[in-house]
């Protein structure tokens, strides 16, 4: 009797399954596609104190959804920042560093009310957290860009604020006088 009770629930169940509770048809997804602003000079040479180098590749990014044009993602600055300590007797440790947006005025452009000024934090490079006379860092950059800045004409400059810690570098010879007896 209960087996014949459970065959008979287990079948009513899947017919209500099959013959009720069919899907709805689906909406088709959305095609979300990149937008990719071009920066102009898409690299440029750097100088900040003991450091040289430059920043390529850069261009903003935002995702879009394909059709109606509303952004699914905010807009990205994205680049490669390279700096080579030029100093002879200085080590640096880089700490992190501020990306400004700047306008036609000189005004700062905020990323929204919340952000004012994206950061960046360095990773480790190499074995040690310093860069000696001569070594050299590449760090990604990936920073929000503000939606205001992307109209024509708005955006004059971005700066770069770099915070770093300059230490002495001295190679010293130590003469050790010895002798090896029997």
């Amino acid at each position: 009797m209960w087996t014949r009770l459970v065959v008979m629930t287990a079948t009513a169940g899947l017919a209500a399954t099959l013959l009720g509770c069919g899907q709805s048809p689906s909406t088709p997804a959305a095609v979300i596609q990149d937008k990719v602003y071009t920066v102009t000079p898409p690299s440029i040479a750097v100088k900040a104190g003991v450091m040289t180098g430059e920043v390529t590749e850069m261009k903003i990014t935002e995702r879009v959804e394909q059709g109606s044009g509303s952004v699914v993602t905010p807009a990205k600055l994205t680049g490669k920042l390279k700096l080579q300590n030029s100093s002879t007797d200085q080590t640096i440790r880089l700490i992190g560093g501020k990306i400004q947006f700047i306008d036609a005025d000189g005004k700062p452009i905020m990323v929204d009310e919340k952000k004012f000024e994206p950061t960046i934090k360095f990773q480790t490079y190499g074995a040690a957290e310093r860069l000696d006379p001569g070594q050299d860092a590449t760090q990604v950059v990936e920073v929000d860009f503000p939606a205001a800045a992307l109209k024509a004409k708005k955006l004059k400059e971005i700066r770069l604020d770099l915070v770093y810690l300059p230490s002495s570098y001295r190679e010293e010879t130590v003469r050790l006088p010895v002798s090896i007896g029997e």
